[in-house]
């Protein structure tokens, strides 16, 4: 296999542990290791621990999808296309959609040797997020005929992509490097008695108000099973009002606010959990938590039942749940807190099947694009 040079490109800051950005940083990671030369173009980042790192705009921050995200300013034309002259990429991997004014203007620039591969990551929460996204699609419709082959995340990613860009897709999912999960240890302040994590941003999309309800339920009908722990790890515009809401439906002795976990703390926190729970209610295109979390908790995974986790479990729909549904999100969390032999059916299941989506099997699916991206534009 030959080696290739590969810009990763990215409207957003790299400053972020978001999806998307945890996409860029695993591939180029393993396409590193595996020899080949990875460029990162991307909007304004401060970071300065990644080799050949380009930051090619300044970025304003905005809401969209119900998520924080920053998107560029008009980049400077010239800059772009010293650099493209200079590096001549074999590949440039675009993450769509996309803006005009950053990755429009790569793509544009791009030599004629130069293959351009995108990935489509983003699945709809909104009529409105749809409604934006056509138009998007229409605004970048003569950057889009120089792709040279498109992927999506997921089937729900897929379907999104071919009704707003009208664009044809093949899945690949996103890679996860699993390997610093498999083995991880639970942290020992979280060793005893059993542990319900959530691990996300607190914010409305990613339910955690719901676990809370569910929660508040068990507690005011003397359900809620002895010794165990709610552990929230993740902070958001949403903390005070949950720390209000803890304190008034008298839940402070079961549940804890960790704040903001590191990378570095995340497999040790998920180790320590029975249930690993993920009650986002849409806006999602995949689930990297939820692999993540199958290879590193003791205890079952569980998931809101949004299109975009919902291509990753179902194959065990058991899985996944309705975050507005109360009662019956509460008795799953019963039934699996109390039965152990559930509990570890599930266990069971989830760390066989997390294994396709680790780094090296997924890469090696990109590599086969890129390589088949190349053959095409040299004919």
């Amino acid at each position: 296999m030959r080696k290739l040079k590969v810009g990763l490109v990215f409207d957003d800051s790299l400053d972020k542990p978001d999806g998307v950005q945890q996409f860029v940083l695993m591939l180029g990671e393993w396409l590193a290791d595996e020899g080949h030369e990875v460029h990162y173009l991307v909007g304004q980042t401060a970071r300065t621990d990644l080799p050949r790192l380009h930051s090619l705009s300044r970025n304003v921050s905005v809401r969209f999808n119900h998520n924080r995200m920053a998107i560029p300013l008009p980049a400077a034309r010239k800059p772009i296309r010293e650099l493209l002259a200079q590096e001549q990429f074999d590949v440039l991997h675009v993450q769509v959609p996309y803006s005009p004014a950053l990755a429009g203007r790569i793509i544009s620039a791009a030599g004629a040797q130069t293959a351009v591969v995108g990935t489509f990551h983003i699945a709809p929460h909104s009529s409105l997020v749809t409604a934006a996204n056509r138009l998007l699609g229409l605004w970048v419709r003569s950057t889009l005929r120089r792709f040279d082959a498109m992927t999506a995340t997921s089937v729900p990613a897929q379907q999104f992509a071919r009704q707003t860009f009208r664009i044809p897709s093949d899945v690949v999912p996103l890679p996860v490097r699993l390997d610093r999960f498999y083995d991880a240890s639970p942290l020992p302040s979280l060793a005893g008695g059993k542990n319900v994590v959530f691990l996300g941003r607190l914010v409305e999309r990613k339910g955690c108000q719901h676990l809370l309800h569910a929660v508040a339920r068990l507690q005011r009908e003397g359900h809620w099973p002895p010794d165990t722990q709610v552990y929230i790890c993740g902070k958001g515009p949403l903390d005070q009002q949950l720390k209000r809401y803890v304190h008034t439906h008298g839940l402070a002795s079961i549940v804890t606010f960790e704040g903001f976990i590191s990378e570095e703390d995340k497999p040790h926190y998920l180790a320590a959990a029975d249930i690993a729970i993920y009650p986002s209610t849409g806006g999602e295109s995949f689930g990297i938590v939820l692999l993540e979390a199958m290879a590193a908790c003791r205890g079952a995974v569980l998931g809101g039942n949004n299109p975009g986790y919902a291509s990753v479990l179902a194959p065990h729909p058991e899985s996944l749940f309705n975050p507005h549904d109360t009662v019956s999100f509460a008795h799953l969390l019963l039934l699996l807190l109390t039965d152990d032999v559930k509990r570890a059916a599930y266990h069971t299941w989830q760390r066989r099947y997390v294994r396709q989506f680790d780094v090296p099997a997924v890469g090696k699916q990109f590599i086969a694009v890129y390589e088949r991206a190349l053959h095409n534009r040299q004919q």
